[in-house]
């Protein structure tokens, strides 16, 4: 264990681990944190393609074998640990490189490393993490749920809370996540943290938040039984916030979030104090995705260079936007800076509202486009629709309805007004 204390709270990774997190606590308090088993702790888990995942024909545990390509920070479960590469604690600062093992295999190391600096300041944790792909399969797998991390709770902090509502940042009532599983047999929840925070908390309102800033997609739940239990027992809360992500071969993603011990109260606290106040959509694709992803399309990977090629050789091609919420009222044009090579006349551009998983048939706008490759910028009046109107949460261009060869788009902004 290589640790980090102050005056509030006592925080350690393990080194045993690959430098996941296994001690969290007040300063003279109980760990929350759990270690049943090497998929637990609060590390960095990942996930693409292919489902099963089998290198060189090695086959997966039955029971893990739909996770496909899922390297995780601490080991695997068969009880096989990540291998830390180095490692640095200077008394304000941990570093941790490791390599991960993939969770649903026996012994098989990730062609991949992970990477983290930890940090304390008064009651919080202030955590960078860096996946460094170097995968020989180039395949390009289709985007799926990022854990950014995966957090367990020991028993005694068992309530999951959160702000659901339509008007974050205004102080609203909190919400308890049922611990009732909304899919069985799948045990975890869905829901959208409109505050962009959820906490694992005791009976008496205190234990940790989680706040990863622009992310609002999370999965929670509890599993066994609530309210007792130590690092090594079975029952544990679950949290972690996601983001839809491609993950290429050879992709350096890197995210940043904070763990902040206290009461709920303080925990929202620090949110609203350190949060970013521009509620407006601004997505500028010069490097990267910006957390969008696509269904039936295809890019060249990552890097980007000053936009985002999208080549659309399938029919209904669909790039989404990460979930937001923000008050149609107060956007009245979005602008899509983009060239298509369609040959189609129009492009749409749906929506969806707080509330629902999926856009209306009605919430949709069809704007005229110019299929010649041409970069422009093309400014969509949405408040002269009568649909736009609540709270929007996501957005989806389709840019046509017939892929083909040679057809593609490239997406270099997307912006509101």
């Amino acid at each position: 264990m290589t640790v980090l204390e102050n005056d509030q709270i006592r925080f350690g990774a393990n080194l045993t681990l690959g430098g996941a997190i296994t001690l969290l606590s007040t300063k003279d308090g109980p760990n929350m944190i759990n270690s049943h088993d090497w998929g637990r702790q609060i590390q960095m888990s990942f996930y693409s393609g292919p489902q099963p995942f089998e290198p060189n024909g090695k086959k997966p545990a039955g029971h893990w074998k739909q996770l496909g390509w899922n390297p995780i920070q601490s080991g695997d479960f068969g009880g096989n640990t990540s291998t830390i590469l180095e490692h640095k604690n200077d008394g304000k600062r941990i570093y941790v490189k490791c390599r991960p093992m993939h969770w649903p295999l026996n012994n098989q190391p990730a062609q991949c490393t992970f990477e983290c600096v930890y940090k304390i300041d008064g009651n919080v944790v202030d955590v960078t993490s860096r996946l460094t792909n170097a995968r020989d399969d180039k395949t390009q797998y289709g985007a799926r749920s990022q854990e950014l991390p995966a957090l367990y709770s020991n028993g005694p902090w068992y309530k999951i809370m959160t702000y659901k509502g339509a008007k974050p940042y205004t102080g609203g009532e909190l919400t308890e996540l049922s611990h009732k599983p909304e899919n069985p047999p799948f045990p975890w929840n869905h829901f959208q943290a409109t505050e962009e925070w959820a906490a694992l908390v005791g009976k008496d309102n205190n234990g940790f938040g989680v706040w990863t800033p622009g992310l609002q997609s999370y999965l929670g739940g509890f599993a066994g039984k609530p309210g007792s239990g130590g690092p090594k027992s079975s029952p544990t809360g679950y949290l972690a916030p996601l983001h839809m992500e491609i993950l290429d071969h050879n992709i350096v993603y890197t995210y940043r979030y904070r763990l902040i011990v206290g009461s709920l109260d303080e925990i929202r606290s620090y949110v609203y104090k350190h949060r970013s106040k521009a509620p407006s959509l601004s997505f500028a694709f010069k490097s990267d995705r910006q957390h969008w992803h696509f269904r039936n399309a295809a890019d060249q990977g990552m890097p980007l260079k000053g936009a985002w090629p999208i080549q659309l050789e399938q029919n209904n091609p669909n790039i989404v936007s990460p979930p937001f919420c923000i008050d149609a009222s107060t956007i009245k044009t979005v602008t899509i800076r983009a060239g298509f090579k369609t040959g189609e006349k129009k492009a749409r551009l749906t929506w969806a509202k707080h509330g629902n998983k999926k856009p209306n048939p009605e919430d949709v706008i069809s704007f005229p486009v110019v299929s010649d490759g041409v970069t422009r910028d093309y400014r969509i009046k949405v408040a002269d629709h009568e649909q736009w109107q609540g709270v929007i949460t996501r957005l989806t261009l389709k840019p046509c309805r017939k892929g083909g060869p040679g057809k593609y788009v490239r997406v270099a902004a997307i912006r509101s007004e």
